[in-house]
């Protein structure tokens, strides 16, 4: 017996592009937000994590609890 090709039907095909497509939006929207992290830590600077200031816990006193 010769060996023979089994075809892939139409829905399969249509099925596959449709992964495809939804993969590839995907990888543009994470590369999107990735730019967009890059740009503001060109912003700030160096790129490096700024931890934010609460001046408002060290006006409060300690109870010492």
């Amino acid at each position: 017996m010769s060996p023979t090709k089994k075809r892939q039907t139409m829905a399969k095909v249509a099925r596959e592009r449709e992964l495809k497509e939804r993969r590839a939006l995907k990888q543009e929207k994470k590369d999107a937000r990735r730019a967009a992290a890059a740009e503001r830590g060109a912003d700030t600077g160096d790129g490096a994590f700024e931890e934010p200031t609460d001046e408002s816990e060290a006006d409060e006193p300690s109870n010492g609890v």
